[in-house]
């Protein structure tokens, strides 16, 4: 079951529910016990293998452009 954020509109305290996918826009109630609760945009933030901001470095050789796979580098 996915987890959505919500904020309180009476409060403002954002939390976390796990609830199924059919329900994940219906008001909720705060843990302070305040309903009306609605839901807000959660932020998904990817980190590389190598934990840092530095992207992966490219593999030596002529640059292949789109991949090589494709029109641009027939046969």
């Amino acid at each position: 079951m996915p987890t959505y954020d919500y904020r309180c509109a009476t409060c403002d305290e954002v939390f976390e529910l796990r609830r199924p996918m059919a329900e994940s826009s219906d008001p909720a109630t705060c843990p302070a016990g305040h309903d009306g609760a609605r839901r807000v945009l959660s932020v998904f933030a990817a980190v590389g293998a190598s934990g840092g901001s530095d992207p992966a470095p490219m593999p030596a050789g002529p640059p292949m452009g789109c991949g090589g796979a494709c029109a641009c580098h027939p046969g």
